[in-house]
């Protein structure tokens, strides 16, 4: 099979690490070749986080490059137009509609974008947006977006929903596993 590559983008303290090791355990438990790599950038300070999880039969790198990524997926909107360049032909990007302050906003040298996702769009980008904050609130936490856009994506992959519950039930602390099962669920069916 051809290689198949995934960003996970966002503002640091969101959960993208989570979704990426979600994921990487996942796709070695189908027996693919998987290749995850971190960018932290400045995520203690709310910076961008971006991670790149590639899977196939075999992964040279794990590195993403301009136009390689058959999904982006965004926690923050702003990110998601960070990173469109990324973007594969056939690409389709998932996007949280949350908005976050980048630094520029928060000392008042910019105003945040209010035409974000117009923008995606007008440059042809396949994109399903949607509050997916609300989604992990009414799931118990703000905290489970991560695990609402792994749900979304899940639509997209055509691994079995089970295989993404076993992968979740053994990723996520047993504390918040319900919560989190609650989150996918509603990602997966909205």
């Amino acid at each position: 099979m051809k290689t198949v590559s995934i960003m996970i983008v966002g503002v640091g303290g969101q959960g993208t690490l989570l979704a990426s090791k979600l994921l990487g355990r996942l796709l070695m438990g189908e027996g693919y070749d998987v290749k995850v790599s971190e960018v932290h950038g400045m995520s203690q300070r709310g910076g961008s986080v971006v991670t790149y999880v590639r899977y196939g039969d075999k992964v040279y790198s794990p590195v993403i490059t301009a136009g390689e990524a058959d999904y982006i997926i965004s926690f923050e909107k702003i990110e998601a137009a960070r990173y469109i360049d990324c973007l594969a032909e056939n690409g389709k990007i998932i996007a949280n509609t949350q908005e976050i302050d980048p630094m520029p906003v928060i000392i008042g040298n910019a105003e945040y974008p209010s035409d974000v996702l117009d923008v995606i769009k007008a440059a042809g980008a396949s994109i399903d947006s949607f509050d997916a904050l609300s989604l992990a609130e009414q799931a118990g936490s703000a905290k489970a977006v991560n695990i609402v856009l792994m749900g979304r994506l899940a639509k997209y992959m055509s691994i079995d929903k089970e295989k993404w519950i076993k992968a979740i039930e053994t990723t996520v602390p047993e504390k918040f596993k319900e919560m989190n099962l609650r989150a996918f669920e509603l990602g997966y069916n909205l």
